[in-house]
């Protein structure tokens, strides 16, 4: 490309509208470093960028060494939002993420920035990214579901989803309880659930959206989580978990039961050794990220990359 027509080209890329970039994948892939430099290789084209969580437990304020949040002294600058939107008693559900995410973006793009979606929290990704609607919540309906669940574990309302929507309970982990209770819920108000899982055909919900996934051989992956979550207990998490007890994690409908802070808390209370702790945290965190993969990988028009890809040619429309 001659010097006129690369200035040209960085011209009519600094004056396009504001894009959604969303950059998902497995956990532990290094989605966070490369948000970062893809917003820095946006400010050196003249774009500004800013980033929105799509990690649902890194909404949760001081659930930090668990959810591997990056401290705001290493953001370089970047603006970043929805980090430490909630308490941890409150419950993170996607129907209320959606319009706060897409309120957030629309704030960005208003100021003439890109907006960066990171995370791998699947349905809250296409929630935000695709044209989803969600049923209305009952919220005496959810109370006693959410009862059942504590009573009869997540088996027996498993099995109620299998009998009333197989469809459904094929899409769905029987051991998440949470999923299987929304689902319930949304059959009994006589609406069919959006089945934790795609459209079959979805519209995208801003039109110049570029989705890039971040993976890695699965072997390499398995190994770098298991280390992962040996450094989150060597860095504190037993101590946060702890703490975050004085502010009401035990009570807490989601916090409670995400992934490491529900074993660093049967820890704490004696249920289990830490070695014991490590190793279920370590095998969950390799299923959860299994079904991240098979989430992402549905995505249609997505742009895989491997970890440190380079952020100037994602910034340019390269995956090379």
């Amino acid at each position: 490309m001659s010097d006129s027509s690369l200035a040209l080209s960085e011209q009519s890329e600094a004056e396009r509208s504001p894009r959604l970039w969303a950059i998902v994948g497995a956990t532990g892939t290094g989605k966070t470093a490369l948000s970062l430099d893809l917003a820095e290789a946006l400010a050196a084209q003249g774009r500004t960028a800013e980033i929105v969580n799509a990690d649902a437990m890194q909404l949760y304020r001081g659930m930090d060494v668990g959810t591997a949040k990056l401290p705001v002294d290493e953001r370089r600058g970047i603006p970043h939002h929805l980090f430490d939107a909630l308490d941890v008693t409150d419950e993170a559900a996607v129907a209320w993420y959606q319009p706060t995410a897409r309120a957030m973006i629309e704030q960005i793009h208003e100021r003439g920035a890109d907006a960066i979606l990171v995370g791998g929290s699947g349905l809250y990704v296409s929630a935000v990214v695709f044209d989803f609607r969600f049923p209305p919540h009952d919220d005496a309906l959810r109370a006693q579901l959410e009862a059942d669940l504590e009573r009869d574990g997540p088996g027996m309302l498993f099995a109620r989803l299998r009998e009333a929507d197989p469809a459904t309970a094929a899409r769905i982990d029987p051991k998440n309880g949470r999923r299987i209770v929304r689902a319930l819920e949304v059959l009994a108000q006589g609406a069919q659930t959006h089945g934790a899982a795609l459209p079959d055909e979805p519209a995208l919900w801003h039109d110049d959206t570029r989705i890039v996934g971040v993976g890695m051989p699965r072997e390499q992956l398995v190994e770098r989580l298991d280390e992962r979550v040996v450094g989150m207990w060597r860095d504190g998490l037993l101590a946060e978990v702890d703490a975050l007890r004085e502010a009401g994690l035990e009570r807490g409908i989601t916090a409670r039961r995400a992934i490491g802070y529900a074993q660093a808390l049967a820890q704490l209370r004696g249920e289990l050794s830490e070695a014991e702790a490590i190793a279920e945290t370590q095998a969950l965190t390799r299923r959860y990220a299994r079904r991240q993969v098979s989430w992402f990988r549905r995505y249609r028009d997505i742009a895989w990359v491997e970890p440190g890809a380079d952020a100037a040619h994602l910034a340019d429309g390269r995956t090379d």
